[in-house]
């Protein structure tokens, strides 16, 4: 559930992801979420979805985002594109290696690279029908070919990597979360992402009054208490 200030702002999504939640419910639903209101406020932005090559991963953004350029990111391609080679000949040899960088390029650069990977991968298939590995590694190009338009998008100054992103997992979670000794209950791990996630973006203040009636705790002392007596400051 989102809320927002009388301007348009988003102030915090009220219920967010849990640590761990099976199949990303959560997290889809506030994508979704942010993704329309952003939207809402500028309509001529243009949305541009990258994400890896997972099925699962595009039937999302494809059935429940609006309409936008999918994209599969370069350097999950690019380790497809290894891959294949390295079945082709022979793993880390030198001609995998030098075939790898010069279709690497090609993917990249050229007017339907993928293209080219796809007819070349497609020739050494044949050359080894039985090889299942090389197989997938064609299927996996031509089932995305239409999300690794490259050239186009880095002429029109699109993103083609989801690098950023990932690295907010390792600002937001691995920095804080992962400590030498640290262990976190999910309550308790939830909590810190929760208002990391919030500091981070900018949005605690607004977002506290929201949620600071989940994380106030009543607390009272026993009636046994004894005070310390005031220590005097030395002389």
């Amino acid at each position: 559930m989102s809320h927002y200030d009388g301007q348009g702002e988003r102030l915090s999504t009220v219920r967010v992801a849990r640590m761990p939640e099976p199949k990303k419910t959560t997290l889809k639903r506030q994508l979704v979420a942010e993704v329309e209101h952003a939207l809402e406020q500028q309509p001529q932005i243009r949305l541009v979805k990258v994400a890896d090559g997972a099925r699962d991963n595009w039937e999302f953004l494809a059935q429940e985002l609006p309409p936008g350029e999918e994209v599969v990111d370069f350097y999950h391609a690019a380790e497809h594109l290894r891959r294949a080679f390295d079945h082709v000949y022979s793993e880390a040899s030198p001609k995998a290696q030098a075939s790898f960088k010069e279709y690497r390029h090609w993917l990249l650069e050229a007017e339907d690279g993928v293209g080219k990977v796809i007819r070349t991968l497609a020739y050494h298939h044949r050359r080894k029908p039985r090889c299942k590995a090389l197989k997938q590694e064609l299927e996996y190009f031509r089932r995305n070919r239409g999300r690794m338009d490259y050239a186009r998008l880095c002429a029109e100054n699109l993103p083609i990597c989801s690098g950023v992103v990932e690295a907010a997992s390792q600002t937001l979670v691995t920095q804080r979360m992962k400590h030498s000794g640290q262990l976190w209950s999910i309550d308790g791990g939830q909590a810190i992402l929760t208002f990391r996630a919030l500091a981070q973006s900018e949005r605690f203040d607004a977002a506290w009054k929201l949620i600071s009636a989940q994380y106030r705790r009543d607390v009272s002392f026993p009636e046994n208490i004894v005070p310390f007596p005031a220590r005097r400051a030395s002389m």
